[in-house]
C-alpha cells in the first residue's frame, strides 16, 4: 500500500505530515510506503491513500473515498484515529 500525505502548495506541512503518518503506522504495526507530495501534483493513481488537511480535501483530484481528512494536519491524536480506523 502507498499512502501520500499532501499539502497545498510548498512541501514542508506534507514533509510533516509524512513523518507523522509513519509514526503512527509503526505505532500501529502497520506497513505502507509513505511519501509526501504538493496537491498541484497528485493524481488518483499516485497512491492508494491520500492524507490532507479539510481545507485542500475539496479541490483534491482524487476520490474522496481515497482521502483520510484532517481538522488539524499537527494533531496526532486525530491522525492516528483516523488512519487506525481507515485501515483496519
Amino acid at each position: 500500500m502507498k499512502i501520500l500525505a499532501v499539502c497545498g502548495s510548498g512541501l514542508g506541512s506534507s514533509f510533516m505530515l509524512e513523518m507523522n503518518v509513519k509514526k503512527v503506522l509503526k505505532k500501529i504495526g502497520f506497513e505502507a510506503e509513505v511519501e509526501h507530495s504538493d496537491l498541484a501534483s497528485v493524481t488518483p493513481n499516485s497512491a492508494d491513500l491520500f492524507v490532507m488537511g479539510r481545507d485542500i480535501a475539496e479541490s483534491a483530484p482524487v476520490p474522496k473515498d481515497k482521502i483520510v481528512i484532517l481538522n488539524s494536519i499537527i494533531s496526532m491524536p486525530e491522525l492516528e484515529e483516523k488512519l487506525t480506523e481507515r485501515l483496519k
